[in-house]
């Protein structure tokens, strides 16, 4: 795919939305970084159902923590791998008052220390919550970077790599959600709505398919 044909796709991409964002529900980069961990293999309706039990309870590391294990479980019960994801929700509450005075750190390398946070949780915070131009790579954003043509590649880290040097820089900061977003709506897993799709003269997923 070439420099046009991408600034193309993005463009059309943001002026369908031109302010995107995560459809997780928070209010702080703590409620942030609790969602995101949460989300891991389950859905974000999902997670907001359950942290809109728990924030008004509990919304900051000392709340958590006071909460328990078991207590946070009693919030988050409804989603999957909820046993362990309390476990690490514990000590990431833990490290943050021991830390970081409670508050979420910034860099990458802080926050990927943290149980539970790996890099593509990292890099959500990063963007969402502090502005950093990252691209965090889920299964929506895997997909539509390799069926699409825009950053293709074997692996997660290929495809965050290859997306950071393709994607033009005005779209950078925004091009994770668009992503998302279009992965998720769009160009769905098993039968993408290719009809429907905004950018569809511009993918070169269907020049492999006929």
């Amino acid at each position: 795919m070439n420099k046009a044909r991408r600034h193309e796709i993005f463009t059309r991409l943001k002026n369908e939305n031109p302010e995107p964002t995560t459809e997780l529900v928070y209010s702080s980069p703590f409620e942030l970084l609790i969602a995101v961990i949460l989300s891991a293999q389950a859905t974000d309706v999902s997670v907001n159902k359950a942290t809109t039990r728990l924030f008004p309870i509990a919304n900051t590391p000392e709340a958590i923590l006071a909460l328990g294990e078991e207590g946070l479980k009693k919030y988050i019960k409804t989603i999957g791998l909820f046993n362990s994801k309390a476990k690490n929700i514990i000590k990431t509450c833990k490290l943050l008052i021991e830390q970081h005075d409670s508050q979420v750190p910034e860099h990458q390398h802080e926050l990927e220390a943290l149980p539970g946070v790996g890099r593509k949780t990292a890099n959500v915070v990063r963007n969402t919550a502090f502005g950093h131009a990252t691209i965090a790579v889920d299964t929506h954003i895997f997909r539509v970077a390799n069926r699409t043509n825009i950053a293709p590649g074997k692996t997660v880290l290929e495809v965050e790599k290859k997306l950071l040097k393709f994607v033009p820089k005005e779209f950078r900061h925004d091009a994770h959600h668009w992503l998302i977003l279009h992965g998720r709506y769009t160009c769905i897993a098993r039968k993408p709505r290719c009809g429907s799709c905004i950018i569809e003269d511009l993918c070169e997923y269907k020049h492999k398919t006929e």
